[in-house]
């Protein structure tokens, strides 16, 4: 009796070594996942594709130094490099990780590393999808992105030729990127409906999301496209009266396709305010724009970090239902949510007032 009383307090002694054990490790990882200042953030960006792009870096090192925190701010020139990217910042103990996803579908694995760490992670300007792992997703409202690039496709059109119907082809950008289906999805809210009606027509029959979608945003993928369809479709005369394109490098290979064809350009949308199209804005090559200002966003994510820092439980202007911009296909992640600004020749000088370098662009091509 006597052993094995001996026998039921070692194991009892041991199991509460082990909860004791479990309970100080929670413990430590619950720390280790707090930020505080002058801790390092780090930020995987994805190629250098856009203009955009280019510009994160200064932005978020500007922010982040600013806000009192290191930065460890790296480019990827592809999926496995991103990979790359994130691990060795999970290696490093980066205590916060925000990510630019080049391809939002393949980073499961390393955002679950990162949790496990006990870093934040933290989804930028794209979401990362079909995983639990992501705390919060600091972006542009992109829905509302395809609405205004759709109604200033219907207002560009409407103000050339007053009445329909109006020929119109639709491009998207890559399907690696969570984004484009959210830009397509929003424009296609406002068009879908017109195309029903037979107010809008499409005559190449390309329609759905997989048909208009552009490999890796490259424009060489879209000048090509569009030279494909100016060729089959629009080489009897027919008039083709608009384009949605997804963003400012696009637009400007749609626009090259139509004048090496010797076909007048149509309204062609865009987004980024890159600065190679805001002179073809001014003088009328380019219809519209969308901006959505870099530094906005960087700023926006570190003024989340920056609240997490201070043990906010709901950081401010974070939205936790938001489905139709958050959801990546298992949760609904964490929303901060900024408002695009639709430019044209008519608004640009005004919409570019806090950024000298674009109003300038402006004003000059006016």
């Amino acid at each position: 009796m006597r052993k094995k009383l001996l026998i039921g307090l070692t194991a009892v002694a041991i199991a509460g070594l082990a909860l004791t054990g479990c309970s100080s490790r929670a413990a430590s990882e619950s720390a280790d996942s707090t930020v505080k200042k002058g801790d390092t953030i780090g930020v995987a960006l994805p190629a250098k594709t856009s203009q955009n792009w280019v510009l994160a870096k200064a932005s978020f090192e500007k922010a982040l130094k600013g806000a009192g925190f290191k930065s460890d701010v790296q480019y990827s020139a592809s999926v496995s490099d991103q990979q790359n990217v994130i691990q060795s910042m999970v290696t490093k103990g980066d205590k916060v990780i925000v990510i630019a996803a080049q391809d939002g579908s393949q980073l499961g694995t390393q955002v679950a590393q990162a949790k496990k760490a006990g870093a934040t992670v933290i989804a930028w300007d794209r979401n990362i999808m079909n995983t639990k792992n992501v705390d919060y997703y600091a972006a542009f409202n992109n829905y509302k992105v395809g609405q205004l690039q759709a109604q200033a496709l219907l207002d560009g059109m409407k103000a050339k030729k007053a009445s329909g119907p109006y020929n119109i082809e639709l491009f998207a950008g890559a399907n690696t990127d969570a984004n484009a289906s959210v830009f397509f999805n929003g424009a296609m809210s406002v068009l879908k409906p017109l195309i029903d009606k037979g107010e809008l027509k499409v005559p190449s029959g390309q329609t759905t999301f997989q048909q208009v979608q552009t490999d890796n945003w490259d424009p060489k993928n879209s000048q090509t496209r569009m030279t494909n369809i100016i060729t089959k479709t629009y080489s009897n005369g027919t008039v083709l009266d608009g384009v949605l394109s997804p963003n400012d490098t696009l637009g400007r290979s749609i626009i090259t396709a139509a004048q090496q064809a010797g076909l007048a350009v149509p309204i062609v949308t865009g987004q980024d305010s890159e600065t190679a199209s805001i002179p073809l804005i001014m003088n009328g090559t380019q219809y519209s724009t969308i901006y959505k200002n870099t530094d906005d966003e960087a700023k926006a994510a570190v003024e989340l970090i920056t609240d997490l820092s201070k043990g906010d439980k709901k950081p401010a202007g974070v939205d936790f239902n938001d489905k139709t911009n958050a959801y990546n296909g298992q949760i609904t992640v964490p929303y901060k949510a900024l408002t695009p600004v639709l430019v044209t020749k008519d608004n640009a000088v005004d919409a570019y007032s806090n950024n000298p370098t674009l109003e300038a662009l402006a004003k000059g091509a006016k």
